[in-house]
C-alpha cells in the first residue's frame, strides 16, 4: 500500500482486496488501543455484570474482546451489536436480528432496525456497558449514533459506560457542512460536520459535555485512552469495520464518496472494490467501467446490478494521497453531477442526500452550479464554531 507515515497495529487483516493490499500493514511504532490497555479497565470490571457493545473490530491483539474478557473471568452477561451485526457480516441497512452468539452462547441484542436504543429491560442485570467499536470518523457512519443511544439508555438506567478508545483513520482533519437540526436522523444525530476529527472516546465526551442526550441527561462515562496516538497519526485499520470498507483506501475515500449514496450514482457496491470508485450507466465521462453484481453478505442487491457503469476508479489516487488529503474531495461529486445524462434524476427522491449532507444547501449549490470554492466558503462559519467546541473534548494532541 502506497502511504506515508501510516501508524498501524501489528495485526494483519485477513480480508484483502483483489490487488492483495490488506487493510493494515506492520509497523514498528508502538500504539496500544484502549482495548489493549487491560490493566486500566479490568479493575473497573471486578464484581460487575458486564455487557459488551462491539463487533468484529473489538479485538485485543488477534483475539476478540469478548473471548479475552471471558478468559480473564470477567462476568460478561450480554452482547449488544450495531449495524452489520456482532460478527460484522451484514450489509449496510440490513435488518439485524437479536439472538445468541454462536461462539460464546451469550445473548446478542441488535441495536439496529427498530430497536436502536437499549431498553430498560435489556439493561436489567447489567452494571457496566463496555463499548468497543472501530469508528471511521464520519457523521453518517452509524456507530456514533449507536454510541449516543447506548449512553442515553445507560444514563437513564444508572448503568456505567466505559469506552475503549480506538484511533480514527480520518481523525486528522475537520471538514464538511455542519448538520442542521431539521435533518437529524440515524445517519446524522448531532450538529457536527461530515468529518469531525475525533476518536470515538472524544466524541463520547462531547455527547456528554454538550448534553445532547435526551432531556440533557449525562452518562457515567469513562474513556480508556489509546497510547501512542495523536491526531496526526495515520492509521490503517487492522480489521475491516464493515463489509464494504475493506481497504485503507476505501476508508479514506468514504467521507467523500458516501454522499453518492443519496444519488443515482454507484460507489462500487457489488464489486470487489466498493468505495474505491464511482459511476453510473450513461455517465458522460470517466475511463473506467464496472458492472455491479450480487455478493452474498456484502451487497445482495446493489444499485445498477447487472448494468455496466462508466466512471472513475480511485484506488491509486487514494493510495498516492493518503499522507495528507486534509479535506473532503468535492471534485467527485461536482464531476458526476456535471456529467450526468439527466440531472433532474441525479438525486434520489427520498431526500437521503440531504440527510447525509445534514443540510439541503449542498444539493441546491450543486443544482445552481456553485464552485467548490463557493461551497467551501459557505461551510466555514459553522466549521469554526465546531472547532471551538471540539477542542474542549480532545484527549490527544
Amino acid at each position: 500500500m502506497t502511504a506515508i507515515c501510516l501508524m498501524v497495529l501489528t495485526v494483519a487483516c485477513a480480508q484483502r482486496n483483489p490487488s492483495g493490499n490488506s487493510l493494515a500493514a506492520a509497523s514498528e511504532t508502538a500504539l496500544r488501543t484502549g482495548a489493549e490497555c487491560m490493566e486500566r479497565y479490568l479493575p473497573l470490571l471486578e464484581g460487575k455484570r458486564v455487557a459488551v457493545c462491539g463487533n468484529q473490530t473489538s479485538v485485543v491483539g488477534k483475539t476478540h474482546l469478548v473471548d479475552t474478557l471471558l478468559s480473564r473471568k470477567v462476568d460478561v452477561v450480554k452482547l449488544f451489536c450495531p449495524e452489520h451485526g456482532f460478527r460484522g457480516q451484514a450489509e449496510a441497512g440490513a435488518t439485524i436480528a437479536s439472538g445468541k452468539d454462536p461462539l460464546t452462547g451469550l445473548p446478542v441484542v441488535s441495536l439496529y432496525g427498530k430497536n436502536k436504543k437499549p431498553t430498560a429491560e435489556q439493561l436489567q442485570g447489567v452494571d457496566v456497558v463496555l463499548f468497543d467499536l472501530q469508528d471511521v470518523g464520519c457523521r453518517f457512519y452509524t456507530y456514533i449514533s449507536t454510541l449516543h443511544y447506548v449512553m442515553e439508555a445507560a444514563a437513564e438506567n444508572g448503568v456505567k459506560v466505559i469506552v475503549l478508545d480506538r484511533p480514527n483513520p480520518n481523525g486528522f482533519y475537520v471538514d464538511g457542512p455542519v448538520l442542521e437540526p431539521q435533518y437529524k436522523s440515524f445517519v446524522g444525530m448531532h450538529p457536527v460536520p461530515i468529518v469531525y476529527g475525533m476518536t470515538i472516546g472524544e466524541y463520547a465526551r462531547m455527547i456528554n459535555g454538550e448534553k445532547w442526550l435526551a432531556n440533557g441527561v449525562q452518562c457515567d462515562l469513562t474513556v480508556i485512552k489509546i497510547e501512542g496516538y495523536t491526531h496526526e497519526t495515520r492509521y490503517a485499520l487492522p480489521v475491516a469495520p464493515s463489509p464494504n470498507l475493506q481497504t485503507a483506501e476505501a476508508v479514506f475515500l468514504y467521507p467523500s464518496l458516501c454522499l453518492f449514496e443519496g444519488t443515482n450514482v454507484s460507489v462500487g457496491r457489488g464489486t470487489d472494490q466498493p468505495f474505491e470508485m464511482y459511476g453510473a450507466p450513461g455517465m458522460q465521462s470517466g475511463d473506467y467501467r464496472f458492472t455491479p453484481r450480487a455478493i452474498p453478505g456484502v451487497s445482495e442487491n446493489p444499485p445498477f446490478k447487472g448494468q455496466e457503469c462508466r466512471g472513475y476508479l480511485l484506488h491509486d489516487i487514494a493510495a498516492d494521497n493518503l499522507n495528507n488529503p486534509g479535506r473532503l474531495n468535492l471534485s467527485y461529486l461536482l464531476t458526476a453531477y456535471r456529467n450526468c445524462v439527466d440531472q433532474s434524476s441525479f438525486f434520489l427522491k427520498n431526500n437521503f442526500f440531504d440527510k447525509l449532507a445534514g443540510t439541503d444547501q449542498l444539493r441546491k449549490q450543486l443544482v445552481v452550479g456553485a464552485s467548490e470554492e463557493e461551497i467551501r466558503a459557505s461551510w466555514e462559519p459553522d466549521l469554526e464554531k465546531f472547532r471551538h467546541i471540539r477542542e474542549q473534548y480532545l484527549l490527544y494532541e
